[in-house]
């Protein structure tokens, strides 16, 4: 996972370059939580754009962070929703808690 931080608009990206299950869950919370701590942004997104695959492990990884987000007075959107992880998204309904960026 690729992260980049813009400091004019307080807007803190996550690239997910990895398929989202139980292994790579872990590594991604810890370092998605480390740089929402460390940078403090208003706006977090996770660009889903090379997500090939996602279980409900990563519905748990973006509830999580969704939480951390609204703890930190921050707002968190998704974008570039693969097929495969929009239908899991809407299955789960967290695309009505969730906002999809354009």
């Amino acid at each position: 996972m690729e992260s980049k931080f813009y400091e004019k608009d307080k807007l803190l990206i996550f690239k997910i370059t990895d398929e989202i299950d139980d292994c790579s869950v872990q590594k991604i919370r810890r370092k998605a939580d480390y740089e929402m701590e460390r940078y403090m942004p208003r706006k977090v997104i996770f660009d889903f754009n090379s997500v090939t695959f996602m279980d409900s492990a990563g519905i748990g990884l973006i509830i999580g962070r969704y939480k951390l987000a609204n703890m930190l007075g921050a707002k968190l959107e998704v974008t570039n929703l693969t097929k495969s992880v929009e239908k899991i998204f809407d299955m789960s309904g967290i695309l009505k808690l969730i906002p999809v960026a354009q």
